[in-house]
């Protein structure tokens, strides 16, 4: 699918920008911003976004906003698979928007739709590709291609890659192929079978993730064999990684 890319040296997000073109009637076009002044990722939080990263937002028209859940796996996957292509390096997927290396965090993905005379969707994808170094408050949860791999690579070239295989992707979404994506999706995550924590807006909760359903909420068997469905919130895994 033809797509058009947009480079700007520094904006205060991706995303932002995305929805500034919707209002302009462009779609099917690529942000990527060397830097970010503001960027973000769910529950607003902020995403640190200096000149070593690939900071990129996708901008989709579309008829109907729903299952937008699946385009975040949708980019998940993209992002995997791209990873392994340009570094031979096997990354996971951790419920519901993370891709890490052994525990540590190397990309977030943030979808939003955008609701106007047209529908719109921007995927906002953030990947920490050739950084050195991390701030205190989150070296310790955060990696980088270039601290695991001991190289720099080329942040364009993993652009490249991840647009198409997230089209790919988004083919079968327009297609109505869930079912698909989700199969795809379970095929890279590391999050089904384990024993996890998951922090919710409103609790704590201990348990085994059993399963994503076709919403793609985490299933988790807690005490007394209760299956609780997890719409949002944070995984920490109970996995002890070497």
């Amino acid at each position: 699918m033809p797509y058009k890319i947009f480079h700007f040296k520094s904006l205060t997000s991706t995303q932002d920008k995305a929805k500034e073109f919707s209002k302009k009637g462009l779609s099917d076009v690529v942000i990527i911003a060397d830097t970010q002044t503001k960027g973000r990722g769910r529950f607003k939080r902020k995403w640190h976004s200096d000149k070593n990263g690939l900071w990129m937002s996708i901008l989709l028209k579309q008829k109907k906003i729903e299952n937008l859940q699946y385009l975040t796996f949708a980019a998940a996957v993209a992002v995997v698979k791209s990873i392994k292509k340009i570094t031979n390096l096997n990354t996971s997927i951790k419920w519901p928007n993370d891709v890490h290396y052994k525990g540590k965090k190397l990309c977030g993905i943030l979808t939003e739709g955008i609701f106007g005379k047209d529908n719109y969707i921007a995927v906002g994808i953030g990947i920490n590709v050739n950084q050195n170094k991390f701030p205190d408050d989150i070296k310790n949860i955060a990696s980088s291609l270039k601290i695991i791999k001991k190289q720099n690579f080329s942040i364009n070239k993993i652009a490249a890659n991840i647009i198409d295989e997230f089209y790919t992707l988004y083919n079968y979404y327009n297609d109505n192929k869930l079912k698909k994506i989700l199969r795809i999706w379970k095929e890279y995550c590391d999050t089904i079978n384990k024993n996890v924590t998951v922090i919710t807006t409103t609790k704590k909760l201990k348990g085994k993730v059993i399963g994503i359903d076709k919403e793609c909420n985490l299933l988790l068997k807690v005490k007394n064999n209760t299956v609780i469905k997890i719409i949002e919130g944070d995984v920490i895994m109970s996995k002890i990684y070497h």
